[in-house]
Order: C-alpha cells, then structure tokens, then sequence
C-alpha cells in the first residue's frame, strides 16, 4: 500500500510543474511583452518583446504559425501554446471553432392564391 502511494506521490510531483507551466490565453496582437512571456509556455522576456517588434514592424499575426517569422520561436513553441494564443479579442474556443453561418430573414414569394 505504501509503494502505491509513494508511486502516485512520486507522478503528483513530476506533473506538478507542467500544470504550473501551463499557458494563459493572450492576444498577442494586443499584449505587452510582459504579458505574453507571463502567458506563454516557453516565451521569456526577450522572445516576447521580439514578438512585439516583430508585430509593430510587420502588422498584426493573422494566425499562430506566424509567430514562426520571430527569431527564436519554431514550431513546436507554437504548438505548445497553439490553443493559448489569441489573434483577436476573443476566448479560446471561438478561436478554434469557426462560427457558425447567421441566417438572414428571406421575404418569402407570394403564393399564386395571394397575387
């Protein structure tokens, strides 16, 4: 019983840092250096003022993988935090999920009894 429980104790510990590690979302055509290396998993304090210059030099991101134009920062950073970066004002998960079509109010055609 006691090996169990130093065994779950022992995976507890090595999980630990990646629940503290884990990304916040952050717009980062918007956030201060700051912000974004405090937000993203793997983004310090010079990769995100690079971000930052990147951004004000080049325009807004129009998607993640763009973030790959900043010296530094490859693919697999932007997958790491793919689901934490935000290109607009918005959560997560209407970033991931398209919207879905508005239906516009059609006049409908008289019928033949009604002309």
């Amino acid at each position: 019983m006691f090996h169990r429980l130093a065994a779950l104790a022992f995976a507890l510990t090595l999980g630990m840092p990646a629940l503290l590690l884990a990304a916040t979302p952050v717009n980062v055509n918007q956030a201060d250096a700051t912000t974004i290396a405090k937000s993203l998993d793997g983004i310090g304090q010079s990769r995100a003022e690079a971000i930052v210059a990147w951004r004000d030099a080049h325009g807004p991101f129009k998607k993640a993988d763009d973030l790959h134009h900043v010296k530094g920062i490859g693919k697999a950073t932007i997958e790491r935090n793919r689901s934490a970066i935000l290109l607009a004002d918005s959560t997560p998960e209407a970033v991931a999920r398209p919207h879905a079509p508005t239906k516009t109010a059609h006049k409908s055609s008289k019928t033949a009894a009604e002309q």
